[in-house]
């Protein structure tokens, strides 16, 4: 078999005396990365479809596969790690840190928030959409058990103390992120299913070419997205007792903000689309996304 001959000069002189040699390969490096780009380009359907997947609610034997990697895997296996982070630091110290503490209790309650509204999440665009591929099948066994759970890690192999007073501040910045996430969708999910429930009489809406109506009060006037800013103000909460030694156990935190801010302007696009003058009427009535009179 014929092989390809790689070209070696020699250039100036190491700390040890002899010529440096140099393979002069440009040439066949460049023709084998252009084969790959075209490659690429000629499965990139079938890479796509892979990546993000074709089927959006695919069953086996009677389990829908995007609630069982979702619901069973990711969140079910994120609250194991967390305990098994708490458990850790209790059988090596003895006892467990007020920092860990915050930390695991915070993140399980939102995990267990979740399991109780299980169903609310059965409507979102993920699970109507979307469809199930690698990058959502990695996400549920990576990026939601293991990743999500960085501060709790930090903490076991950093263990530090914070004072009562910061944790009591913490602990409303989670408070309230908590009722501003809870109270927020449910609001969005019982107008959605019943506009006409009495309890939605004192609220304002805008009428939507779709025929359905807009919120303009209650949680949704006040900004356009507070079930948003509660998950944010979460992250942030449950991040903070790891101090600011190093921005490691920032990085889950810092990635749902833009996470977020990135699904809230992919939402809004697609409201423009389906309520055209009504949602303008609505951004005009409710002018910031996130946060009141800054964001």
């Amino acid at each position: 078999m014929q092989t390809v001959a790689i070209h070696v000069e020699h250039g100036g002189k190491g700390r040890d005396g002899k010529f440096l040699k140099y393979n002069c390969n440009s040439l066949q490096v460049f023709v084998v990365s252009s084969a790959v780009l075209v490659g690429m380009w000629i499965a990139g359907s079938l890479l796509q479809d892979f990546a993000r997947g074709k089927e959006i609610n695919p069953r086996i034997a009677g389990i829908d596969m995007k609630q069982f990697f979702m619901v069973r895997i990711g969140f079910m296996g994120w609250g194991m790690v967390i305990l098994c982070y708490l458990l850790a630091e209790i059988e090596r110290d003895g006892q467990v840190s007020l920092p860990m503490l915050l930390v695991v209790t915070f993140q399980l309650l939102y995990i267990v928030d979740f399991f109780v509204d299980e169903a609310s999440v059965l409507p979102t665009k993920e699970f109507t959409q979307e469809g199930i591929g690698f990058v959502m099948i990695q996400g549920e066994y990576v990026y939601i058990p293991f990743y999500s759970s960085t501060p709790a890690f930090f903490l076991l192999h950093r263990p530090l103390q914070i004072s009562i007073p910061t944790a009591i501040i913490i602990g409303f910045l989670y408070g309230g992120g908590l009722v501003i996430y809870y109270f927020s969708n449910d609001q969005k999910d019982c107008f959605r299913k019943d506009p006409s429930d009495p309890a939605f009489a004192s609220l304002k809406t805008i009428a939507s070419p779709t025929g359905q109506n807009l919120l303009v009060s209650g949680w949704f006037g006040w900004v356009r997205h507070p079930n948003y800013l509660g998950d944010i103000m979460m992250n942030w909460a449950w991040t903070l007792p790891c101090g600011f030694s190093s921005v490691l156990p920032y990085i889950p935190a810092l990635l749902c903000t833009f996470m977020l801010r990135v699904r809230a302007k992919e939402n809004e696009e697609a409201c423009q689309e389906k309520h055209g003058e009504g949602w303008e009427e609505y951004c005009r009535c409710v002018p910031y996304q996130l946060l009141p009179h800054i964001y």
